[in-house]
């Protein structure tokens, strides 16, 4: 401790201190002289006493430092003292704490993108896989027109699913990262509903599917056309999958002072109880899914409508039919 610098200097300010009180009391008495060094004595040891005890405490302090960076975030170093170093000890707790659950987040992220490459490498290997066979008999001289023409066509549906799917990765890997603006213009529900039927119109009239749209023209939401466009895209393409032939989707919207609303409801074959909890994790595919669902419509619809102060709720019965249910609120709750 002594070959510590500012333990040097403090004995020597300390020292000189009392070599010059000595002195002065050496012109009084000799009996004045010998309390002044006995206090200074007592003084310089009591002093040296408690910095000692002050570095012990730092270097505990450090001991646990080197813990918490080799991992070891059990450590609790908080006292119930008064004091600097109690309020520094309390301090580094929070820290450790701090840093106890970034560590877990980080590893749950890590786990998560370890999840999303093997999803993606296992979607992207079936097409890859049927392309390559199909490929493969293409290349056969005696093959038969018919069979050519068949097997072209399969390899474009299985590009166009791969072109499909890596295209709604990036926009999910998007909204993950917060890389996206999402506009707030004022949007009519109406003109939003008319744009998401687009796409789904074909697929409706050749199953004979019927839609019927009930809501006040002057509805409307704050968000993105755009965005919330193709996530109700992906609800409405869910309920023509699953809704038989001569089947109704109804949409039905309407607002209040809290929140703007949209159902979406089908009489389809539903969604089993034990399927519902997951249906709108990425990948998951109930027992009522299509062989080619890939399982990341229902994700996309649930990030969108998040991302603009909005839920999405689901609610079916096994042969009865399937409801979505969205509001966005107007303001945050």
């Amino acid at each position: 401790m002594l070959r510590n610098r500012e333990i040097q200097i403090l004995l020597l300010i300390m020292g000189s201190v009392s070599l010059t009180a000595i002195v002065a009391a050496a012109f009084i008495s000799s009996v004045a002289t010998a309390f002044v060094t006995i206090l200074s004595i007592l003084l310089i040891g009591c002093s040296l006493l408690f910095t000692r005890w002050r570095y012990r405490e730092l270097a505990n302090l450090s001991v646990y430092l080197r813990e918490i960076s080799n991992g070891n975030d059990s450590l609790d170093v908080r006292d119930n003292q008064e004091g600097e170093l109690s309020i520094l000890k309390n301090d580094i707790y929070k820290v450790t704490l701090m840093l106890s659950e970034h560590r877990s987040l980080l590893q749950r992220d890590k786990i998560q993108l370890t999840d999303a490459i093997s999803d993606i490498s296992h979607q992207l290997k079936t097409p890859l896989t049927s392309m390559t066979v199909m490929a493969d008999l293409l290349s056969a001289p005696d093959l038969p027109p018919a069979k050519r023409t068949e097997f072209t066509h399969h390899i474009r549906i299985q590009l166009e699913r791969i072109d499909w799917l890596v295209s709604s990765l990036l926009k999910l890997s998007k909204m993950d990262a917060k890389t996206i603006q999402f506009k707030k213009d004022r949007i009519p529900m109406k003109n939003l509903i008319q744009k998401a039927l687009e796409p789904v119109m074909i697929p409706m009239d050749i199953k004979g599917q019927t839609v019927s749209i009930a809501g006040d023209d002057n509805v409307s939401f704050v968000g993105d056309f755009n965005w919330t466009a193709e996530a109700v895209i992906n609800i409405l393409k869910n309920g023509v999958e699953h809704t038989p032939e001569g089947g109704e989707i109804a949409i039905t919207f309407f607002e209040n002072a809290l929140f703007t609303e949209i159902v979406i409801a089908d009489n389809g074959k539903g969604i089993p109880k034990e399927d519902l909890p997951y249906i709108f994790k990425r990948f998951y595919k109930g027992k009522n899914a299509s062989e080619g669902s890939i399982g990341i419509g229902l994700a996309m619809a649930h990030s969108i409508i998040a991302s603009q102060n909005g839920v999405i709720d689901v609610t079916s019965d096994s042969g009865k039919g399937t409801q979505f249910r969205i509001k966005f609120y107007k303001q945050v709750i």
